[in-house]
């Protein structure tokens, strides 16, 4: 797995998580309804948000984070490479089901809390949903989920809705995430958020990098 510049150690992921509280990453596998106020699980409606504006391309060579594809991030959005420690006590929360965080986008700079973050595994001969399944089934907090097929260029994904409930949480909040399979593995993009109403606010930056996405 490749990583660029700016790496940040899987402990101050940890803290950040920790403070923003908006870091379990992914939902249980089920389809569920449109959860209204408390988060909208449909993929599809994050495409009715207004564009974002048009930042930095990550995931080439040189970036901040080298990745197998590519993509736009929303103006302001400051990525930064994680390093997951093999073996470390804290090495169970940058990795979930099939993958492993590798990059993580900060959207404090642009005004939300909270993060756009990727994960890749390791090469195999799984689809795209059943990564994303994987890595939604990892976190026993989350519910809901509802998938959905799509294509970026040549590349084809699953993307999935969710919401994700907990002791530290007044109701349910949205999260959403992607996944497209390529030779180096598979790539899983996730946006989480302080609430579901900062996620909403997200929304155009995540579909920013959905409908940009290419392979390297």
């Amino acid at each position: 797995m490749m990583r660029g510049a700016g790496r940040t150690l899987v402990s101050a992921v940890v803290a950040t998580v920790a403070l923003a509280g908006c870091s379990s990453s992914s939902g249980s596998g089920g389809t569920g309804a449109d959860t209204g106020k408390n988060g909208d699980t449909a993929p599809s409606k994050a495409a009715g948000s207004a564009a974002a504006e048009k930042g930095v391309t990550l995931g080439g060579a040189g970036s901040a984070c080298e990745l197998p594809v590519t993509f736009d991030l929303a103006a302001d959005w400051k990525p930064a490479a994680v390093e997951v420690e093999p073996g470390s006590d804290l090495a169970a929360l940058g990795e979930q089901g099939p993958v492993t965080m590798v990059c993580e986008v900060d959207a404090k700079p642009a005004g939300n809390i909270g993060y756009l973050r990727v994960w890749q595994g390791k090469p195999s001969d799984d689809a795209p949903r059943a990564v994303l399944e994987a890595f939604v089934t990892a976190d026993p907090n989350a519910g809901k989920a509802t998938y959905t097929d799509f294509r970026a260029g040549s590349l084809a994904g699953t993307e999935v809705g969710y919401t994700v409930d907990g002791e530290l949480l007044d109701e349910p909040k949205a999260e959403r995430a992607f996944a497209v399979t390529t030779p180096d593995g598979p790539v899983v993009v996730h946006l989480g958020g302080l609430d579901s109403q900062e996620h909403r606010e997200m929304l155009p930056a995540y579909e920013l990098a959905r409908k940009t996405l290419k392979p390297v």
